[in-house]
């Protein structure tokens, strides 16, 4: 049976892609959609990736009207929220370390909430 491989890409609605792209890449290192085919998008590390529907009424993402979220893997999650701190950026770190590592929060500068994981070694 033929699978899929992996996240080919992540689309969604900005009100201002442009801004929006840049802070992704300044802050968590995601490279903007190339401007030529020579060009390469971000290239992630392989690792574990979650694919979890929620149901409707979730308070997970936060607003109701967020309807999706994105999750990172780090490989130091102290230090990208340091890093992140320093930017000006609010970072709530859970303080409960779970079976499968650890985790914090941030949210974009248009609000859409956004996770990293570091994942236990």
């Amino acid at each position: 049976m033929e699978k899929v491989n992996g996240i080919g890409g992540i689309f969604f609605r900005a009100g201002n892609p442009e801004k929006l792209a840049k802070w992704y890449e300044k802050h968590l290192g995601v490279n903007p959609v190339p401007a030529e085919y020579s060009q390469l998008p971000w290239v992630q590390e392989g690792g574990p990736t979650v694919f979890a529907p929620f149901k409707n009424n979730t308070t997970y993402f936060g607003k109701e009207s967020q309807s999706w979220m994105i999750n990172f893997r780090v490989n130091d999650l102290s230090k990208m929220a340091d890093q992140l701190r320093r930017a000006g950026i609010e970072v709530a770190i859970d303080a409960e370390e779970y079976p499968n590592g650890k985790f914090a929060r941030i949210h974009d500068p248009e609000g859409n909430p956004v996770e990293l994981w570091e994942p236990k070694s």
